[in-house]
């Protein structure tokens, strides 16, 4: 019976995190102005929800969000089927799986600012697609229709909105258009209590009212032809309003939200004034009053049984709302909720009734939170958690107790809480042997390339993982009880930001990282391998292995280890020889501690937008040999929007030495044999724009220039990016087996110092490049041609062009991807292009 009533209360704890939205990482605890905390009291008063449908982080139009959440009170949920793992990352090195932490966290932060809630589905961000269809083949369809069924039923929405055409296959992002025909087709099917019944003993079949596309001027390829447009079959309203609680127009608020995609370079400017948005209605009836979507739908408290007597009392508890005293309204809202734990629908009833607590406790200016003595523990540890609780506003409030969960702490308190008194007290517990580690949920199995694997139904849809570790402080407050639980966080002052929060964090004991992620060997000469053994307890001892396949040999066969302190780390050294012949094998480091084994790698994400991230995937290298030879030595790289090139050439012997565009000199240039540019290089280097001729002065001297793609906009060098006229375009191959073409077989980069073959493209990843050239000078040479499936050749992925005694190459072949996951022809094939015109072959 314990058994079913604690599996019932954790069910109860992830639907409420589901349905609140709120994130659960590093727990600051929310102080509200009074302005903030009258809105809230508007939307405890509304009764409706809004779902917004679509497929990527920075998808969401936030200013429909932020009207939605702030100036109709309802509250709204962006569905974002994926994470964005296939995306670029501006600001740093982490792609795929790590860009997709770093992505849900910034929607997560999106939505602090414009009011919103945030769910996603299984689906995985696999990178650029041309349709719906593929998109839908790739992806794990049933699986995606479930997700999005289930987050229809948690919801609940009135309104439906989608952002993409469900009618457009092929003129955008397949992702897209497969997103919005989902939602559309699913608008029914989530109310039929015979599709996916398995989910019907936590949500229940639902029917949402009206669903619409948020059409765009983007739609229409510009503002003046959407300008010039018939929109008379669509609802516009406005959504420049001015919030006066909030100080904010609707519009600066979006662009504070749209401004936190941060790695996507999506910086918003805020506008005021009156701006309309657009939505065409695809189901449901049209609202006679086309300027509010919730026309005709019931969102006041009599929407629910019992509701009546509740928006009585809330409407007095809104007309008489003292800013300056907002514990004045603690009597009624007390008294409106008794009435709502007495409500008899379960979804209204746990959502307003977390709503009126939060009120509550922010009219009595209530803090109080539980801070970890460190920001990571193992199971077993002991942990000091130090709490603070003070009531700054006046009330009759009494701490009984505080619980430390699930550990089983219960301390009895019973202290009277007297106005800005601080209460202090510390405990000690043992974290629980079943508590899960709280890594990103999503990556703890090994998934397709459509979809995450998720084995805890209960997870799906949630941003982040749930942490089991919290502290409850039972409160009676005039008389009534009110529990309020925290997450516990952890805390420490920064001498630059001051008072920072970080995730509380539970981890494994060790973890194992190798100091590459691939090593390549063009020889049989031996490398070393460094391992890297990381205590996240202490006393650890043990040892770690390299298993490798036959032909490859390492040695020692292992080393031990014996590690004291908690975060000490001790490193190792393995010696591996490649075999005869080309050959790759993953290599896994198995390590054995105090009797158990970890083969997990510890990954940081520090960014200053977001909360540090832990992540824990599979320690993992590639031994990769490959038939290379190359000419030239010293190569320079000038840093773009960031990427692992210059690791993974310095794997195959070049010394590469980055630069900054700023220190670009005729004299520091003299001494590479190439210089290569990162990805975006010319949209990202505000410096590039002053240093332009010198690079062309060092092609025209006998250098080779090696430009990565770049997008059309914003381009720091305008029309000036070659030596010769050249236009990047928007072309991309998504296919990564697309056949490759050779339209100039005999030119050098294709024979020298490597010969390069139809096989050189064989095990590329996610794609064969992007932003290719569209138009170029006949001074340039295509070199390359191929084409997803029906689609025309696309020629201008390599063009080479001669300028004096040098060469500038411009390329959107994606090496950013091929070179980091070890593929071999795209080594040989790169140290072609940078060997170009070298005399000192092998």
């Amino acid at each position: 019976m314990h058994h079913y009533l604690a599996i019932y209360r954790f069910l109860l704890f992830v639907l409420l995190l589901g349905t609140t939205g709120l994130s659960i990482q590093a727990q600051q605890p929310v102080k509200p102005t009074s302005g903030e905390i009258y809105k809230a009291i508007e939307r405890l008063n509304f009764l409706g929800n809004a779902l917004y449908v679509a497929a990527h982080p920075d998808d969401e139009n936030t200013r429909l969000i932020s009207h939605l959440v702030n100036g109709v009170n309802a509250h709204t949920t962006y569905l974002s089927l994926t994470r964005g793992d296939g995306g670029q990352n501006l600001i740093g090195p982490e792609i795929e799986e790590l860009l997709g932490v770093i992505r849900t966290q910034e929607l997560l932060q999106a939505r602090k600012i414009d009011g919103g809630n945030q769910m996603f589905s299984r689906a995985n961000d696999f990178g650029y697609s041309k349709n719906a269809e593929e998109t839908i083949s790739i992806w794990d369809n049933e699986l995606v229709k479930q997700d999005v069924v289930w987050a229809i039923r948690k919801t609940r929405p009135d309104v439906i909105i989608n952002r993409f055409d469900h009618r457009t296959s092929g003129s955008t992002h397949g992702h897209h258009t497969a997103s919005a025909m989902l939602a559309h087709e699913l608008f029914e099917k989530a109310a039929d209590p015979k599709a996916y019944p398995d989910q019907l003993g936590t949500v229940s079949p639902w029917k949402a009212s009206r669903l619409f596309f948020n059409v765009s001027w983007f739609f229409f390829g510009s503002q003046e032809a959407f300008q010039k447009a018939d929109k008379s079959h669509l609802i516009s309203f406005e959504i420049g309003e001015y919030y006066p609680l909030l100080g904010k127009s609707n519009t600066e608020i979006s662009a504070l939200s749209r401004s936190k995609h941060k790695c996507q370079g999506f910086g918003n400017t805020g506008t005021r004034g009156n701006q309309s948005e657009y939505l065409e209605l695809l189901k449901g009836d049209k609202p006679v009053d086309r300027e509010n979507l919730f026309e005709g739908i019931n969102t006041t408290w009599t929407r629910v049984k019992g509701g009546a007597a509740i928006q009585k009392i809330m409407a007095e508890v809104q007309a008489q709302f003292d800013f300056l005293h907002p514990e004045k309204s603690v009597a009624g809202l007390l008294e409106a909720k008794k009435l709502i734990e007495k409500l008899e629908d379960g979804f209204w009833k746990e959502r307003k009734s977390k709503e009126i607590n939060d009120i509550i406790i922010s009219c009595l200016g209530l803090y109080a939170e539980g801070i970890a003595s460190s920001h990571t523990a193992v199971q077993g540890e002991v942990v000091k958690v130090d709490m603070e609780v003070v009531k700054r506003l006046p009330g009759n409030v009494s701490l009984n107790a505080i619980r430390l969960l699930p550990a089983g702490k219960d301390t009895t308190v019973m202290k009277t809480l007297n106005d800005n008194e601080t209460y202090l007290q510390s405990y000690t517990f043992t974290v629980p042997t079943n508590v899960w580690h709280t890594n990103a949920y999503w990556l703890n199995e090994k998934g397709s390339l459509g979809m995450y694997k998720v084995d805890q139904a209960e997870w799906i849809g949630l941003p982040e993982t749930p942490r089991q570790i919290k502290v409850e402080f039972d409160f009676t407050i005039e008389g009534q009880p009110l529990t309020l639980s925290r997450s516990v966080a952890y805390k420490f002052n920064s001498p630059e930001d001051g008072e920072v929060y970080r995730p509380f964090e539970i981890t494994p004991e060790v973890a194992v990282k190798f100091g590459e992620k691939v090593i390549v060997f063009g020889d049989e000469v031996p490398k070393k391998v460094r391992v890297d053994i990381k205590a996240l307890a202490a006393k650890q001892k043990g040892t770690v292995r390299l298993p490798v396949d036959k032909g490859w040999t390492v040695s020692p066969a292992f080393h031990s280890f014996e590690i004291t302190e908690k975060n000490a780390e001790q490193s190792f050294d393995f010696e591996i020889t490649a075999p005869k012949g080309s050959s790759e094998w993953v290599l896994n480091a198995d390590v054995e501690s105090n009797g158990k084994k970890y083969n997990k790698q510890l990954i940081t994400i520090e960014y200053d937008h977001i909360p540090t991230q832990l992540v824990f995937m599979p320690a993992e290298a590639k031994l990769v040999k490959v038939d290379l030879k190359k000419a030239g030595n010293r190569l320079a790289y000038i840093p773009g929007a960031g990427d692992e090139i210059p690791q993974s050439l310095r794997q195959i012997g070049y010394r590469v030495d980055e630069i900054q565009a700023k220190d670009i000199r005729p004299e520091v240039l003299a001494g590479y044999d190439a210089v290569i540019l990162g990805v975006r290089a010319y949209n990202t280097n505000e410096d590039l724009k002053f240093k332009q001729k010198d690079l062309l002065d060092y092609v025209q001297k006998g250098g080779n220039v090696v430009v990565q793609y770049n997008t059309n906009s914003r381009l720091v060098v305008g029309s000036n990016l070659g030596p010769y006229p050249i236009k990047i375009g928007r072309e991309r191959v998504t296919v990564e087996g697309a056949p490759v073409r050779f339209l100039q077989a005999d030119h050098e980069v294709l024979n020298a110092p490597n010969k390069i073959t139809s096989a050189d493209f064989d095990g590329w990843i996610q794609e064969r490049g992007l932003y290719f050239a569209s138009e170029w000078d006949p001074a340039y040479q295509a070199i390359l041609s191929c084409n997803d499936p029906g689609e025309d050749p696309r020629d201008g992925g390599l063009l080479i062009a001669k300028h004096g005694d040098g060469n500038f190459i411009y390329t959107g072949y994606s090496w950013f991807r091929q070179l980091p996951a070890g593929v071999p022809g795209a080594y040989r094939i790169f140290a072609n292009l940078v060997s170009l015109g070298k005399e000192n072959r092998p």
